[in-house]
């Protein structure tokens, strides 16, 4: 997490959260420093930042839920790269390392305001962990499962 490739990351999720969600959850700056950077390191967690031309333009981590579920976290595109796979790319690859870290199961959230997070979960085979029906703002975290193959 204290790799400069990374800063770009951190900043626009907190942009990013800072325009959908203002001070709800605290704010983004608390969020983003809720987890220690040594979570998201091997052997429990993993980070991963798509570079393209020396800039990063999507990255994501993992860090440990319990002792078979790996934690999805900090999965992001930056606003000029998106609508290009970047998220799905992430996702495929942090899902990788975790079945090479021996989880079995991923675990993670997102905000209400993230409609076009909660479709790629759904899309790549998550689990909504809450009514699909309801509305999102009323459920304030949308948990997703996935059950990992070996």
């Amino acid at each position: 997490m204290d790799d400069p490739r990374v800063t770009p990351l951190i900043e626009g999720l907190t942009i990013e959260y800072d325009t959908r969600y203002g001070s709800m959850y605290g704010g983004a700056s608390e969020e983003m420093r809720r987890y220690p950077a040594e979570e998201f390191a091997a052997p429990h967690g993993a980070l991963l930042i798509v570079q393209e031309r020396g800039q990063s333009v999507a990255g994501g981590a993992y860090r440990q839920y319990d002792r078979h579920t790996a934690e999805l976290k900090r999965i992001w595109t930056h606003q000029e790269h998106r609508r290009r796979g970047l998220a799905r790319f992430v996702l495929t690859h942090l899902e990788a390392e975790a079945i090479r870290n021996g989880y079995r199961r991923l675990y993670l959230t997102t905000g209400p305001r993230q409609p076009e997070a909660k479709h790629l979960y759904l899309a790549t085979g998550y689990q909504a962990g809450f009514d699909l029906d309801a509305d999102p703002e009323s459920i304030t975290h949308l948990a997703f499962t996935k059950h990992l193959l070996a």
